[in-house]
This record gives structure tokens, C-alpha cells and sequence, in this order.
């Protein structure tokens, strides 16, 4: 076990911290619902099927056009409610199946009129639904165990229909359900009663009095902990079919259109103050009575929705991230981008087939968290990859020329390859002078920091000169110019790079000198001409570097300049002219060449 855990590197371990991590925190957000409104106005979005308004449901509006003719509403609403209800039930033939008035009548206003609508009220024959409201007042109570808690949806008292029409109708509260949010997307069945009895909502109660009627089963919604039920809305505000109150008063509408109908009666006017925002629509306000269309729709045709148990699907959540996160880190960047999206679409897709069955679960958390994957993928497999592989660079400068790794990392390309192209360069080889002599008389450290210094002074040189500093051989350098990229005027900028190291050896002769008593001087050749340059040795070890006759000419001239000299081929010297004075040291033969050649030493450099 001890050893597993040795293997583990920093990776693996940030890689596990961050699924556990990402797992448990979605386990608690999906648990506490703590994204309620993002979640519910994604789930709104999704799960809402508006599948147009049921034609046996008709509205009666109160709308401006009844306020403009009758006036102030409560100088008249039970009088011309009365004689609403008389005109529909004045020909049984043509009857509507249930009248639900989404009014409040839960006061005593007129003796004669609250009488005259009861005993309209008695034409309907009992199918009839007024509204009844319930009253909360939140209060301290025990739960079975002995816990206190103060339960803010307890239900203080009802107010029912006035005595009289209460005998004729079925009441039903009216109450809407409004979600945390603001927006209406929970409807109540039925709720316990002060008196221990149940009343049902008035949507409920429409319904359940035209099932019966048609002889149908009743529909019982899956309710969550609280009462509460989900309820997919099936038309837009105003789509149902509406009459105005007064027209059908006026006899402008045929008794007829209301034939085995569901009529609801209800407020339709701005100025009445009964218009909510439903959670299907979030640009345009509904009226009550419209809430309440939908939810007696949704009782017709078994719409309604009751989420998932919640421990259950944060454990989904958890798990699906969990997996994600470790499938998509060995995939690669790409594949896991296209994996989230084809993940976050399965679970979408999951989410409203179980809508279609009654239940739904929460979107957000899963899609949020997919996201905040990506984020991750794209930090650890590319920000994260960069830095590595910026790191890497600069290691790898120590060890291969920096031209050749700063071209690798402009072009992405890190795949190197045996092979190599003709090229015309510049090369300069140089060496210590009595190295072997100095070393012997000097300790093994001391050797070490005067080679150091000398290769830093020579490294800093072929640098800034932009040539590549192709390798060390002991205490001996050598560089190329124009390779592996092009350079302009590299003949010039060898023998300058020659020029600058001779320049500043003496300040560092000097200084070894005090520290050791001993200095350095340099010997150093430089030519030019054709070479194979390229990747040079096998598939497992290579060098960049550049060979044949003119890298061969290069290391003899060093190896035939005296300490302090440099010299040049005259190749070198025609092609820089009078910017270079140079002595003619002669036609020396040079080892392991058959023709002798002419070889200068370099005087002064035009810089």
C-alpha cells in the first residue's frame, strides 16, 4: 500500500482530488437544490410542452369591456354572477359538464344578492367549484420525534363560500402556488384542514367533478414531501378559449358554445390585480383563471411532473461527473470537450423522457459542473501543458542550441527526425590553449569553475551574435551560423563572435588569474562554406549538428591558431572584403587534408 502510494506522482494526486472534490461538491448542491433558479428556468425550458389549450375548457373573462359596462366589481359581482349562472343552466340541453368561479364570495356583502346567487347556484345541480382561500399563519410546531421547528405553511384557517351558496357548490381554494422565484410552476391536489378534514384545490376539484361525470377514473398526482407538484403548462397566456362576461350576459354568445364544457369564471382585467408570471412563459403575465385552465388541463392529461428522490440523484450527479472526469483526462483535450457535450445531451435527453413518465431531475448541476470540466481539461491539458512544456524548453536550451528548441516551440513540433540538408554556413571552433598543462597543477573544482567560465563567456558570444552553439567537446566549443534558420551576414557574424570572445578574455584572464594563478588563452578558427546539417546519430540519441569538409577546415585552422589568434580561410576573408584586416600566415597544411590551403590571421573587424 505504501508503495502504491510512493508511485502516486503530483499529477495523479491533483487528478483524484479534483474528481472527489467535483463529486462530493455536486453531491450537496443537487442535495440542497442550492442552484434553485438556474436549475428551474433550464428545466421550464426543457421540460414544458405546450401542447395548445383543450377545447372543452372555456373562460369567461371579467375583462375590461365588462368592468366598462357594469362598473366597479363588487357593486355587482354577486347579482351578475347570479344571473350568469342562470343563463347557463336555462337550457339543460346545452349545459355546460362543470362552471368553476374563480371568484371569492367568502363574505356576506348583500342579503338579496348573496340569495339570489345561491339559488342560481342550485340550477347547476351540484357542478359547481367556487373558490374558497386558505389562510396561513406560520407557527411553532413538534415534529413525531419531539423537534421543534416553526412551519411557515401552516394552514390557520379556510374561508369558505357565504353560508347559502356554500350548500349548492364545491368549494376549492383558489391560493396560488408560487415558487421561490417568483414564478408559478407548482400546483396543491388537496390539503388537510384546520379540522382534520381535506379540501381540494380548485383546479382539482374542476377536474375531479368532470372525470366523475364522464363516468372516468380520477387521476391522483405524485405529490412531493410538502404537497407539492410539478405541472406542465399546455397553452400560452391567451390562447384558451375566452368569452367576455358581459357578451354572454348580452346573449351574444349561443348557449351552445358551452355545451358539456368546463367553464372557468375569473377575473380577466389588469385593474382586478389576479395575474401571476407562469414559469412556461417568463415575458408575459397570466391571469389566474388562465393558472388554472393549465393545471386542470394537466389533470386531464396526466401532465404533471415530481422530482426524483434528491439523495438518489446527487449520488447519479456524483457518479457521472466522477466517471467523466477520469474517461475524459485519458482521452485527450479534444475528445473530452466532444465527450461533455455528448454526455450533457444523453443526460438532457434522460431528463425529459422522465418528464414524459411524471418526474423530473435537476439539470443544471450536471451541465455546470460538465462545463467546469472542460474549464479543467482545458487548464490542465493546455495552460497547464504549456508551462510544463515552456519548462522543458528552457532545460532542454542547456543542452541543444536555443534557435533550434525556440523554432520547435513556435511550431509545435517536438517530433525530431534523423536526417539533415546541404547548407551554406559559417563555423567557428575554439579551444582552450594549455588546458591539459593548467589542469594537472590545479584541483579537480578549480578546473571545473575556469571551464565554466570560459564556456559561459564563449556561450554569451555566439549568442548575442545569433549564431547556434552546436556542442561542447571538453574545453573545446564549436558554433554554426545560418543553421538551422537562416542568418543574414553570418560569415561576418562568425568572425565577430571570434573577435568579441578574444575582446573580453583578457578582463576574464585577469580575474582567473587573481582567484587561481593561473588564466586562459584561446585559440580560434573559423570557415565557411557547404555542410550537412541536420539531425545526426540514431532513434535514441541524436544531435543537431553540421559535418564535412567545411566543418573539418574549421576545427583545423583552431587547432593551428596560437593562443590569442584567430583564424580564417580565405573564403572567409573574400566575402567580408575591407571589413576585415587579416596577415597572411601562409599555405599551412592543414591534417587530414591533401592540399594545403591559405590561412589568415584576423588584426581588426569592423564593428
Amino acid at each position: 500500500m505504501n508503495g502504491s502510494l510512493k508511485n502516486l506522482n503530483a499529477s495523479t494526486i491533483i487528478r483524484i482530488l479534483v474528481m472527489v472534490v467535483s463529486a462530493i461538491l455536486v453531491f450537496v448542491l443537487v442535495l440542497t437544490d442550492a442552484l434553485y433558479s438556474p436549475d428551474s428556468f433550464l428545466t421550464d425550458k426543457l421540460y414544458t410542452k405546450l401542447s395548445g389549450p383543450d377545447s372543452r375548457i372555456i373562460i369567461i373573462g371579467i375583462d375590461e369591456e365588462t368592468l366598462g359596462e357594469y362598473g366597479s366589481f363588487t357593486s355587482w359581482s354577486r347579482e351578475k354572477t347570479a344571473e350568469l349562472l342562470e343563463q347557463l343552466y336555462s337550457d339543460p340541453d346545452n349545459a355546460p359538464a362543470v362552471v368553476g368561479i374563480d371568484l371569492l364570495f367568502t363574505e356576506p356583502y348583500d342579503e338579496g344578492a348573496d340569495a339570489h346567487l345561491a339559488s342560481a347556484a342550485a340550477l347547476a345541480g351540484g357542478n359547481i367549484v367556487s373558490g374558497s382561500h386558505l389562510v396561513y399563519r406560520g407557527q411553532v410546531e413538534t415534529t413525531a420525534d419531539g423537534k421543534r421547528y416553526y412551519n411557515a405553511e401552516h394552514i390557520d384557517s379556510i374561508e369558505m363560500p357565504i353560508d347559502g351558496l356554500a350548500d349548492h357548490v364545491t368549494a376549492g381554494f383558489t391560493n396560488a402556488c408560487i415558487a421561490k422565484d417568483g414564478y408559478v410552476r407548482y400546483a396543491m391536489s388537496s390539503v388537510k384542514t384546520p379540522d382534520g378534514g381535506e379540501q381540494d384545490g380548485f383546479a382539482y376539484a374542476v377536474y375531479k367533478m368532470y372525470a366523475s361525470g364522464r363516468g372516468e377514473s380520477i387521476y391522483v398526482p405524485d405529490r412531493q414531501g410538502n404537497g407539492l407538484f410539478q405541472f406542465m403548462y399546455s397553452g400560452k397566456s391567451g390562447e384558451y378559449s375566452k368569452v367576455s362576461f358581459r357578451a354572454v350576459l348580452a346573449g351574444e354568445i349561443p348557449a351552445t358554445a358551452f355545451k358539456d364544457a368546463i367553464v372557468l369564471i375569473g377575473a380577466y382585467a389588469p385593474g382586478m390585480q389576479d395575474d401571476y408570471q407562469p414559469a412556461s412563459d417568463r415575458d408575459t403575465a397570466m391571469y389566474g383563471v388562465e393558472n388554472h385552465a393549465n393545471i386542470v388541463q394537466a389533470y386531464m392529461q396526466h401532465k404533471t411532473l415530481t422530482g426524483v428522490n434528491r439523495v438518489l440523484a446527487g449520488i447519479i450527479a456524483a457518479l457521472i461527473i466522477i466517471l467523466f472526469l477520469a474517461l475524459a483526462d485519458k482521452a485527450g483535450l479534444w475528445p473530452g470537450l466532444i465527450g461533455s457535450v455528448a454526455v450533457g445531451a444523453v443526460y438532457t435527453l434522460a431528463g425529459r423522457l422522465l418528464a414524459a413518465h411524471g418526474h423530473y431531475i435537476p439539470l443544471i448541476y450536471v451541465l455546470l459542473f460538465l462545463v467546469l470540466a472542460d474549464a479543467y481539461l482545458i487548464i490542465g491539458k493546455y495552460v497547464i501543458e504549456k508551462i510544463r512544456r515552456r519548462h522543458t524548453l528552457d532545460v532542454f536550451k542547456k543542452y541543444v542550441a536555443p534557435q533550434v528548441v525556440d523554432e520547435l516551440s513556435r511550431s509545435g513540433d517536438f517530433e525530431l527526425k534523423l536526417g539533415g540538408e546541404k547548407r551554406h554556413i559559417a563555423v567557428l571552433f575554439i579551444d582552450i590553449r594549455g588546458f591539459t598543462t593548467m589542469s594537472e597543477s590545479l584541483d579537480p573544482v578549480q578546473v571545473v569553475e575556469i571551464l565554466n567560465d570560459y564556456l559561459a563567456l564563449v556561450t554569451d558570444c555566439v549568442l548575442s551574435n545569433s549564431g547556434t552553439l552546436d556542442k561542447f567537446i571538453g574545453d573545446a566549443a564549436m558554433a554554426v551560423f545560418n543553421a538551422p534558420f537562416d542568418l543574414d551576414d553570418y560569415i561576418y557574424k562568425a568572425v565577430k563572435t571570434a573577435w568579441d570572445i578574444n575582446s573580453r578574455s583578457k578582463p576574464l584572464e585577469e580575474s582567473l588569474f587573481e582567484r587561481f594563478g593561473k588564466g586562459v588563452k584561446f585559440g580560434i578558427g573559423v570557415n565557411c562554406g557547404d555542410a550537412v546539417v541536420g539531425n545526426i546519430g540514431c532513434d535514441f540519441r541524436m544531435d543537431y549538428t553540421a559535418i564535412g569538409d567545411t566543418v573539418n577546415t574549421a576545427a583545423r585552422l583552431e587547432a593551428n591558431a596560437g593562443a590569442g589568434e584567430i583564424y580564417i580561410s580565405e573564403e572567409v576573408l573574400n566575402s567580408l572584403g575591407d571589413r576585415v584586416k587579416a596577415d597572411l600566415v601562409g599555405d599551412i597544411p592543414l591534417k587530414g587534408k591533401s592540399n594545403k590551403i591559405n590561412v589568415y590571421s584576423v588584426k581588426d573587424l569592423e564593428v
